[in-house]
């Protein structure tokens, strides 16, 4: 065995830093510690020199313009600028969102936020496999729609939605469109103007980039996108989010988009081939199954059902040597089934007994060999001893 244990399948909560992104950002910590804001001295352009390198790198990462990249705290805060920024700065001609219910928590919880300011949002449902019907989007649309918001892949399931049917409906109507990319963005190609996106939000940590830094997307022009600040300070980064910029993080963010842009196209297929070996070995068990798309989905990630077992039973029984989880990081404290899988209509039982296996840069063939065996037999142990199993079927 040539790896250290436990394998890490949990690259959807976040990633390891790639060495090579640390290399980058070492010298930042120290020889070139610089204020990005310092107009006056070397050390300050050497830090606005490294600022303007990594907003060229993740520009080019989906195809943006590099003045269209506002660097966050991460895609929390993009979620919150873009969501709050829109509905504040646009308040006179409407006050209504539509969403999705399957949305990561930074989308929900600022929406119900925005609800509370007198805003007014449509969730919408999705698919059994968790993809929203853009008739649904535009049968939504008001006159005072402000905004849809839907992310590109979903962070428990992978499932990607229709952006390109979804933007064109909201280009149609001239309301602005947002997408949460965290989970996509640099796992798959991702233009901002063929798939017309208006606001798109991303991080680091879920690219094997440092974590605390992020950054959104905000269209220029066709139209240009306007936000009010929700962080009042220097007006740094066009006034959109003002903070001494985290200088070493954002070089990191940098590279690491670079790195992503190089490796997508040949990492995307190493992966979709170990997670289609690794879900084909787990589908042989009986009453196992995929949740989520298995067409329209990102090319690592696989969450799986194994019926008749509690969730959290089956993550103890493997968690000392295989590192998963049971839905998104976010909410991995809640004894409640995950509210993605409720909306696409699994079953609590089915939900409760779900897995999502988040496959990296990292992962080899010898690792999920050994998964497969691991589960295999963590699974068949636990239902011999499982009551829920012995009276299946029955009544």
């Amino acid at each position: 065995m040539n790896y250290q244990l436990p394998v890490y399948l949990d690259n959807n909560a976040t990633t390891p830093c790639d060495p090579r992104v640390v290399a980058a950002m070492l010298p930042y910590f120290t020889r070139h510690f610089g204020n990005a804001a310092s107009r006056n001295h070397a050390f300050g352009w050497e830090a606005e020199e490294a600022v303007s390198l990594a907003r060229e790198q993740l520009a080019r990462l989906v195809n943006a313009d590099p003045k269209e990249i506002v660097f966050t705290s991460g895609a929390t805060e993009a979620d919150n600028l873009a969501i709050k920024g829109v509905f504040e700065m646009y308040a006179g001609k409407g006050n209504h969102i539509i969403t999705v219910q399957t949305e990561h928590k930074a989308v929900l919880d600022t929406c119900a936020h925005i609800e509370k300011r007198g805003g007014e949002v449509t969730y919408l449902p999705v698919n059994p496999d968790g993809r929203v019907d853009p008739a649904l989007v535009e049968a939504a649309i008001r006159p005072t729609t402000l905004l849809i918001a839907v992310m590109y892949a979903n962070n428990e399931t992978g499932t990607l939605q229709p952006i390109r049917e979804i933007s064109a409906i909201a280009r149609r109507h001239g309301i602005l469109f947002f997408c949460d990319a965290a989970q996509a963005a640099g796992k798959i190609p991702i233009n901002v103007h063929n798939d017309g996106i208006d606001l798109l939000a991303f991080s680091a940590h879920k690219m094997y980039g440092p974590k605390g830094v992020g950054a959104l997307y905000v269209r220029r022009k066709d139209p240009r996108v306007r936000l009010t600040p929700q962080m009042d300070g220097g007006g740094h980064e066009r006034g959109f989010r003002s903070g001494t910029l985290n200088v070493p993080a954002i070089v990191g963010f940098g590279q690491a988009a670079a790195l992503a842009a190089a490796e997508m196209e040949t990492e995307a297929a190493r992966l979709a081939g170990l997670r289609n070996q690794l879900e084909t070995a787990l589908l042989q068990l009986d009453e196992v199954y995929v949740n989520g798309s298995t067409v329209h989905r990102l090319p690592h990630v696989a969450n799986l059902s194994f019926r008749y077992l509690e969730g959290e039973t089956l993550l103890m029984g493997f968690n000392k040597n295989v590192a998963v989880s049971s839905g998104s990081a976010c909410t991995s404290a809640s004894l409640e089934p995950s509210y993605v899988l409720k909306a696409m209509g699994v079953d609590d039982a089915s939900a409760h007994a779900s897995v999502r296996f988040g496959l990296g840069r990292f992962t080899d063939e010898a690792q999920i060999e050994y998964v497969i065996k691991e589960i295999t037999q963590t699974v068949l142990r636990l239902r011999e001893e499982s009551l829920m199993w012995e009276l299946r079927g029955r009544g």
